[in-house]
């Protein structure tokens, strides 16, 4: 006989093959609140109530509570009947329509049996906005809760003061979640008031109706709708909000189907279009696939087989007229015609043969261009092929693991409550051995290891970033030049990392500083030898050194300066100072002092030289 558990598990296992793969357990709490005892009443919170409770049954949570008009001590008790049922669920979420109110900071719902006829009673009729986030903090995946309570609050306008430093705010007060996985929405930004509208239901109510329960859409997108919604439809009067964040991955409240079976591909009837018509190879059969399919991908290598077929028309036709001239030239030379019309027979026939080789030089062209285009197809069907494998297959192991941990629950499920008190080291164990998720390789990893194959490549000089900054840009277009490639160079992607570790060495040239030389992948210094030095075109050449030279002229006039300072006699300076030169020594001028200053031949070399004013 099968056992208990095995037979359990079978039936379970039938269930969820019949059945969606998705299997987390989602709770809701909505309360209205409308008839207020010491307030006028609201038309729209249980009307909002009941049509937000319906979304969450249609949208299959597992428990869903609706409660109208609820006093301080019932929606102290329902909050706490519904953190119970948190515990074994995956996502909670909590809805409130009424009244709120915001108090040095902090907010608080209000019961229909408030009264809040000071400002100290806040804290002992109402519910802070604190206990509802207690109430979904034991969900596993996402916590959530929506307050359609920033209407305009009378208690906040009739109530006393006890203290005049106590604030009583407009609307409700901004909140941020300590806790993970947490979104609070409010029907409007913190510090402004929501309306009711007009109709049966309030904008934010309707919108949320709308958006909310779409299959695989994001939350995060889905408030994004109804903010977008709201602001239309109130005339940009009201803005809702949201505060709290989420991981990286999509959160929808109401995942999508999986896919039974393999996704058809769009393209695949215009490919087999395309096949037919190649077959055929007319320019009938091509014109009627253009007509048919006048743009994209297929379309230009229709166009292109329709420049080959163009060119071997005319390629025949200059072959063809090539054939009669020639035919011409012979009848006119068998009827021994005049010289002058053999001549242009012979001239045409040589026009008409040029005519010829031009057009069978365009076909091998066309012929070549076309034979590129239909290899850029199939490369490009067998990557499409192998990405949508790659989906299916992703999707297929996603869909077997949500199987594997529904049959585990099945079989926890199924177990006495003595077999599931396992030892703590066994559950260790356990849960040592269970498939952790799939590491992805993230944008700032993929944009660094496009860097490092940049830099293998000779076309990134600077250190490989988590960015995909200005430089890499210019890099990968470097690649692009040399490698004649036609990657897109604005963002990092895994199809130009393959490109970059499909090159077995450098790519792009080295290029190297005035002064430096390339030496295999490297730039070294240039050295010259004793009396050469590194030139303008960046080799070495001979130092060309300058020796004054002495004119006649010159050595006359040192003479006659020698004569005169020999002969004068040297007047005192105040000074003191003497200039010594190839003319003898003679005293510093008046007003003037001693110095240096360049060689005339050799500027490098200071000279002892006379400056005045």
């Amino acid at each position: 006989m099968i056992p208990f558990r095995l037979f359990v598990l079978l039936i379970f296992a039938i269930g969820l093959a019949c059945g969606p793969a998705h299997a987390d357990r989602r709770v809701a709490l909505v309360i209205g609140n409308s008839a207020y005892k010491s307030a006028p009443k609201l038309s729209n919170p249980v009307n909002d109530a009941t049509l937000v409770g319906g979304m969450f049954k249609k949208a299959g949570f597992d428990s869903v509570d609706v409660r109208l008009d609820l006093s301080a001590s019932e929606m102290r008790r329902m909050l706490r009947e519904f953190a119970g049922r948190s515990r074994d669920a995956d996502m909670a979420v909590i809805y409130y329509a009424g009244h709120g109110i915001e108090l040095d900071g902090a907010n608080y719902l209000i019961p229909t049996d408030a009264t809040l006829e000071t400002d100290g009673d806040v804290l002992d009729e109402t519910i802070p906005v604190e206990r509802a986030l207690f109430a979904v903090e034991p969900a596993k995946q996402l916590r959530l809760i929506i307050l359609d309570a920033c209407r305009d609050n009378p208690f906040a306008k009739s109530m006393k003061r006890t203290l005049a430093s106590r604030a009583v705010g407009r609307g409700l007060a901004k909140v941020e979640p300590t806790s993970p996985n947490t979104m609070i929405a409010f029907a409007a930004k913190a510090g402004s008031t929501a309306s009711d509208g007009d109709a049966r239901n309030s904008p934010f109510a309707a919108a949320l109706v709308e958006h909310l329960p779409k299959p695989g859409l994001d939350l995060r997108k889905a408030f994004g709708f109804v903010r977008d919604d709201v602001l239309k439809s109130t005339s940009y009067k009201q803005e809702p909000y949201v505060y709290g964040s989420l991981g990286g991955d999509d959160v929808p409240l109401v995942v999508r189907p999986a896919a039974t079976g393999p996704q058809a591909n769009p393209q695949e009837a215009i490919r087999r279009d395309y096949e037919l018509a190649l077959q055929l190879a007319t320019r009938d059969g091509w014109e009627a696939f253009l007509a048919a399919y006048p743009d994209g991908f297929y379309a230009n290598l229709a166009k292109g087989q329709l420049n080959k077929i163009a060119a071997e028309e005319t390629r025949a036709s200059a072959e063809q007229k090539a054939k009669a001239a020639e035919q011409e030239k012979t009848r006119l030379i068998a009827e021994r015609a005049q010289k002058a019309e053999q001549e242009k027979a012979a001239a045409a026939a040589k026009a008409a043969e040029e005519a010829r080789i031009a057009a069978e030089k365009q076909k091998q062209i066309e012929q070549a261009k076309a034979e590129a285009a239909e290899h850029q197809r199939k490369v490009a069907e067998a990557a499409a092929a192998k990405a949508l494998a790659e989906k299916q297959a992703v999707e297929k192991a996603k869909a077997e693991l949500a199987a594997k941990q529904a049959a585990e629950r099945a079989e926890q499920a199924a177990k006495p409550a003595a077999d599931r008190q396992l030892p703590e080291v066994e559950s260790q164990k356990v849960a040592a051995l269970s498939p952790g998720p799939t590491p992805t390789l993230s944008a700032a990893d993929l944009a660094k290891s496009v860097q490092s194959e940049l830099r293998r490549v000779g076309c990134l000089t600077s250190a490989a970033e988590g960015e995909w900054s200005s430089a890499a840009q210019r890099s990968l277009t470097l690649f692009n030049k040399y490698a004649g490639t036609q990657l897109d160079v604005k963002l990092a992607s895994v199809n130009a990392l393959d490109a970059l570790k499909a090159k077995p060495g450098r790519v792009c040239p080295l290029v190297c500083n005035f002064g430096f030389k390339a030496d295999g992948d490297q730039c070294v210094k240039i050295t010259c030898r004793a009396g050469y030095r590194v030139g303008d075109d960046n080799e070495c050449e001979k130092i060309q050194e300058k020796k004054p030279v002495a004119t006649r002229e010159d050595a006359r006039r040192r003479d006659a300066d020698r004569k005169q300072s020999e002969s004068a006699p040297s007047a005192p300076q105040a000074s003191g100072q003497m200039i010594c030169n190839n003319a003898g020594c003679r005293p510093i001028a008046k007003g003037c002092r001693l110095g240096t200053a360049n060689h005339p031949a050799t500027p490098t070399v200071k000279i002892p030289a006379e400056i005045c004013n």
